[in-house]
């Protein structure tokens, strides 16, 4: 591990997230929430894209060693975010706005990180 190298995993995440919040401001994103918790699942980063609630899942990765960080949102892992989001539009009474699920990969390797947003990356998955 390097000097200034994210320790843990949730550190790793954390710092990923904030990247990702930068980077979706620039991009003129609204953030509505950000670890959005329930005993569905959570969602990284809800924001607002335009007129459109985005559920966004931020996955972080120090080299591409295994493939490129977001490769591994798995069929369960958008099964969870999706009942995560099903969960907060009830809770928020929000069911009849358009929403979609964006995915940011980040990989912090050697120079500034390397950010990939996939937009409607996956449907709606329950």
């Amino acid at each position: 591990m390097t000097q200034g190298e994210p320790a843990d995993r949730k550190t790793l995440g954390m710092l990923g997230e904030e990247i990702a919040r930068d980077y979706l401001k620039k991009q003129k994103f609204r953030i509505v929430e950000a670890n959005f918790r329930c005993r569905c699942g959570e969602i990284d980063i809800i924001a607002r894209d335009s007129s459109t609630l985005v559920f966004i899942e931020v996955k972080t990765r120090r080299t591409a060693t295994y493939g490129p960080p977001q490769l591994s949102i798995t069929p369960f892992k958008q099964r969870q975010i999706s009942k995560a989001a099903l969960a907060y539009l009830a809770k928020n009474r929000l069911e009849s706005v358009d929403a979609r699920f964006d995915v940011i990969g980040i990989l912090l390797s050697d120079g500034p990180p390397v950010v990939e947003h996939i937009r409607n990356a996956f449907d709606l998955a329950y």
